[in-house]
């Protein structure tokens, strides 16, 4: 599956978390990289001349689709009306690519269609229905996009596949490890791949190229120069996965081992009855946290079209969830070996004993005799 597909990002595209986890060394946002990207695509394609040709304002229209990706840009999120690319009275128009008030847009329709017929697993989201009863209705003195009220269920339906897509896939513990294994290739062999970047560009070193000459960037950095950027495409893992280059034999061992399914080993899985912090941990929810998004989303019924309100309590259902967040705690062996697999179970069965803030199902061993947790330790650091 690696090399089939040369998508322009496409490592980040298959492997958006795992690359999420290594481009938190560079505290990258997925936001910022799209709006960095189209400035990019514009320039390179010179789409300004095209744009006026069609009647857009460049400068506005830009900073517009960048709003609708976004949300309000740094400079102007204190203001009253905190986007510039459109009018207050336009402001329905936000909530179609990237809906800030309650995650329903557009986006979330791709991805969940799109996800669930490769993966197999039922979408009961209808977006034709969502589609054909929106209406943009005047709440608290702006527009935005309602439906109807008998769509209440539709849109649990939404909010319910995407926790199930993330459930079953997403944060499958198999997707987890493969995700936490390329992040560790990654840090082992950044900075020794060169990736160029736009011409006169200051690469990783700071040095900027002069005319004709291009700055140097590695994976870590490549984020700061979108045409390095756009080189960051699924041949990164098979570069690494080819080499013969001694400084890349540890990054390619551990795509070697990928390819090869010798992945390192689920030990356990917890849930927190309390929410943890300081831990590193799985955040399962509906898009907003512990709140339920359908509670911010506006209904208009057949008698009164163009009067939207939240969904009262009294004729809300009552035949849903009350809770819409939750944590996991997944644990892995990086020794495969069944000996050390073994250990790192009853290791972790101790260790659950004197953690009772987490549930969950027991580890499947057999009356694992008593252990000494130290010695266990010291063993398989």
């Amino acid at each position: 599956m690696w090399g089939k597909l040369k998508y322009v990002g496409l490592l980040y595209l298959c492997f958006k978390s795992c690359v999420d986890t290594f481009m938190s060394l560079c505290v990258l946002q997925h936001e910022k990289g799209s709006c960095d990207m189209l400035d990019h695509l514009v320039e390179q394609n010179n789409l300004k001349p095209a744009m006026k040709k069609y009647g857009l304002i460049p400068e506005k229209d830009i900073r517009f689709i960048k709003e609708m990706i976004a949300g309000p840009l740094q400079e102007s999120k204190e203001q009253e009306w905190p986007y510039k690319g459109r009018k207050e009275e336009k402001s329905f128009l936000y909530e179609i690519v990237s809906n800030k008030r309650n995650g329903v847009d557009v986006d979330k329709f791709d991805y969940l269609a799109r996800d669930s017929s490769y993966l197999g697993i039922k979408n009961n989201f209808d977006f034709h229905r969502f589609l054909q009863f929106a209406r943009v209705c005047k709440v608290d003195g702006r527009k935005t996009i309602c439906t109807r009220d008998k769509e209440e269920d539709n849109m649990y339906d939404l909010f319910y596949t995407r926790h199930r897509l993330h459930k079953r896939a997403y944060q499958h513990r198999v997707n987890k490890v493969i995700e936490h294994m390329i992040a560790e290739a990654f840090v082992k062999a950044d900075g020794h791949i060169e990736i160029e970047g736009s011409e006169g560009s200051a690469g990783s070193e700071g040095t900027i190229g002069s005319k004709g000459s291009r700055g140097l960037f590695t994976l870590s950095t490549a984020f700061k120069n979108m045409e390095a950027y756009t080189k960051l495409t699924d041949n990164v893992f098979e570069e690494i996965l080819n080499s013969s280059r001694p400084e890349l034999q540890e990054a390619k061992k551990i795509l070697q081992d990928i390819v090869s399914r010798k992945i390192y080993k689920f030990v356990g899985e917890r849930k927190p009855k309390d929410p943890i912090e300081d831990w590193k941990v799985i955040n399962m929810d509906y898009g907003m946290k512990d709140e339920n998004p359908v509670e911010h989303m506006h209904f208009y019924s057949k008698y009164e079209p163009d009067v939207a309100k939240t969904m009262s309590t009294e004729n809300a259902s009552r035949i849903r969830t009350t809770i819409f967040s939750e944590q996991l705690i997944k644990v892995f062996c990086k020794k495969i070996d069944e000996q050390s697999v073994e250990a790192a179970k009853k290791h972790f069965e101790q260790w659950m004993k004197t953690k009772p803030n987490l549930v969950g199902p027991e580890v499947n061993l057999s009356d694992p005799p008593a252990v000494d947790t130290k010695e266990i330790t010291k063993q398989h650091e």
